[in-house]
């Protein structure tokens, strides 16, 4: 019964959601400045991140990316996955220093109007932050990570 009732919980949001992202609903100006910007994307999928802002995730270079848009189409925020190895060594300096032990477990190049940034989360043993460096080197922002609550309640 209890699989019963997760399943239609799980079906009321995919329909909420699916209707939401409809490709019609995002305005011409989003669409318009994300084709500019990214001309070669495939595989688009739009979500409305906020009342103010639309996420289009998609491919490019054999990468999935993520950027995310203003209603009027002025472009914020552009995330794509790399490696470690791909992350500059000032970086890499400064995950040795600030964090001495832990493990990178993914990493992210951010950019924005202000420039590029690397999220990186890092584990070391039950312990799990998120590292926010900029690529000369300098740790912008350092946070626990919580986990879901609801992935303990199995």
């Amino acid at each position: 019964m209890k699989n019963l009732s997760l399943i239609g919980m799980a079906l009321v949001l995919v329909s909420y959601t699916a209707c939401g992202q409809a490709k019609k609903d995002v305005p011409e100006e989003v669409k318009t400045a994300f084709t500019e910007r990214f001309a070669t994307a495939s595989h688009v999928k739009w979500s409305k991140e906020n009342d103010t802002e639309w996420e289009a995730e998609f491919k490019m270079d054999k990468r999935d990316y993520s950027a995310n848009f203003g209603n009027d189409g002025k472009w914020i925020e552009t995330e794509y996955k790399i490696s470690a190895d791909e992350l500059p060594v000032a970086v890499k300096v400064t995950i040795q220093k600030e964090f001495e032990g832990y493990k990178i477990e993914e990493s992210e190049l951010s950019e924005t109007v202000d420039g590029k940034m690397y999220e990186i989360e890092l584990e070391k043993g039950e312990i799990e932050v998120e590292a926010i460096i900029d690529k000369e080197g300098n740790l912008i922002k350092k946070e626990a990570i919580q986990e879901d609550e609801e992935s303990d309640e199995d």
